[in-house]
């Protein structure tokens, strides 16, 4: 509870509660909260985010059919449209691309849908890695998306890696996910407060440079190019 107070502190506008309760929450079925609440949704230039039962706005647009299931992420959330504007505007067209903490498989399946190769989704929760399948099958890249728990999780080739987690998370992982791109290519991390962006930028700066930010909400997307100063490290 003192861990969660200390990260809600961080929130804009958001100032350290004095007591915090926890309570337990049964699994819920986000694919019928997420159709009763949501619309098909836009991003970038021609992405659209589509629900079943739907018809696309744009038919010519660039489609993701998605049904989350139990999994997070929809793409509503500021951190994952961070990302998928991050997408919208890199090259992917015949890339190998890492999705690191994948949920539903939304940034996955777009990198597959706008040309990539190859795509692995990671997930620490069985359910994400159904969804994001099942997703993927949706969507026809199945024969493209990969999905794999992180003790599952190897390689040193991949062109462009994002990661929408916790930034705690993000830091910890920088050795990892630095070394799962060949030098040269580019990493996007998303699920940062503002405050946490000098931490994760120093976490990276042993293997990335050129850093850029893009903000929406108070909260940050860290994009930068992959170096060789930690490749090799375990």
């Amino acid at each position: 509870a003192d861990r969660l107070a200390s990260v809600l502190s961080l929130a804009p506008g958001v100032e350290r509660p004095d007591r915090v309760i926890l309570s337990s929450l049964p699994d819920r079925d986000w694919e019928r909260a997420w159709l009763e609440n949501f619309k098909p949704m836009q991003f970038g230039s021609e992405l659209w985010i589509v629900p079943s039962g739907y018809e696309p706005p744009d038919p010519e647009g660039l489609i993701l059919r998605l049904d989350p299931g139990l999994a997070f992420g929809t793409g509503s959330h500021p951190t994952t449209r961070l990302c998928l504007e991050w997408l919208d505007a890199t090259d992917v067209d015949g890339r190998e691309v890492v999705d690191y903490g994948c949920g539903s498989g939304v940034l996955g399946i777009v990198a597959a849908l706008k040309g990539a190769r190859r795509v692995r989704c990671v997930d620490n929760d069985p359910q994400a890695l159904v969804a994001t399948h099942e997703n993927a099958e949706r969507n026809g890249v199945a024969g493209i998306v990969e999905t794999m728990a992180p003790e599952a999780f190897s390689g040193r080739n991949a062109d462009l890696l994002v990661a929408n987690i916790l930034a705690s998370t993000l830091q910890e992982l920088a050795p990892r996910l630095c070394t799962a791109v060949r030098p040269g290519g580019k990493i996007a991390l998303s699920g940062i407060l503002a405050a946490q962006t000098g931490g994760v930028e120093t976490a990276y700066a042993g293997c990335a440079h050129g850093f850029r930010t893009r903000e929406l909400d108070g909260w940050i997307l860290l994009s930068a190019i992959v170096g060789e100063a930690l490749m090799g490290a375990e």
